[in-house]
């Protein structure tokens, strides 16, 4: 059959399958001399818009670029360059935005503002995140596709993935101060692994068992200087690692 977006046939009607996408490739494709409003307003001229200085003016405020809207783009840090790619991509109001590494090389800060602005385009945009960054996945996606060597190994929500890996499973981390092996110590019903990880060990149980009370008792039991016990579920990396490892 013929691939449809956004219900248009992208053989016949390619042109207006554009007019529904804004795309941030990965290598922000910016004009570092002029102005972050020039810019803009040279792009809302390349779509045809007839509103150019009120959507300019819209995308700066959408994108927290008040303040730099004056200056260069050359001029700008790496997290405001990609904020001025994504007012870009968005100028047209697009129903679809497809956005390679958003995040890539920005700091803690601007990161945090990135992820933020793509949350609250998320409410009312089908936007479509591609990245090898786990924890990004983490922050902004509601449902994954996991892709290895072009083929799609998984496909669903968020939680559902992490549930269908691990069997609802969790991994809790423990930590004594004495040297013990607790591979051949420690046994019970939900006990799915233990493995040892430096000086700590990681234990793995089944459905919705948590161990932490066992184990602290465990280490009441037998005398043993309890240093650390946390219990997390799944996490994305953990699946993604075991779906392309196995595939």
């Amino acid at each position: 059959g013929t691939a449809k977006v956004c219900g248009f046939d992208t053989r016949t009607q390619s042109e207006e399958v554009r007019r529904r996408i804004g795309y941030l490739p990965e290598h922000n494709p910016l004009y570092k001399d002029m102005y972050v409003k020039e810019y803009l307003r040279f792009v809302a001229g390349m779509y045809g818009l007839s509103n150019k200085n009120a959507k300019v003016g819209d995308m700066i405020e959408m994108t927290g670029l008040e303040r730099e809207q004056r200056k260069k783009i050359g001029a700008l840090s790496k997290g405001y360059r990609q904020r001025v790619g994504l007012a870009q991509a968005l100028i047209h109001d697009p129903e679809v935005l497809i956005l390679d590494e958003p995040t890539s090389g920005l700091d803690p800060n601007q990161l945090a503002g990135i992820r933020e602005l793509i949350l609250s385009l998320g409410k009312e945009k089908t936007v479509i995140l591609s990245t090898h960054i786990m924890q990004e996945v983490e922050a902004v996606c509601d449902r994954a596709v996991i892709i290895n060597k072009g083929h799609i190994v998984a496909d669903d929500h968020i939680d559902l993935l992490r549930r269908k890996v691990s069997g609802g499973g969790r991994r809790i981390t423990v930590e004594f101060k004495e040297d013990i092996d607790l591979t051949s110590r420690f046994d019970i019903e939900g006990l799915e692994g233990i493995e040892a990880e430096d000086s700590k060990w990681i234990i793995h149980s089944s459905g919705d068992v948590d161990l932490r009370e066992p184990l602290y008792r465990f280490s009441v039991e037998n005398d043993l200087t309890l240093l650390e016990l946390s219990s997390e579920v799944f996490q994305v990396e953990d699946v993604f690692r075991q779906l392309t490892q196995s595939s």
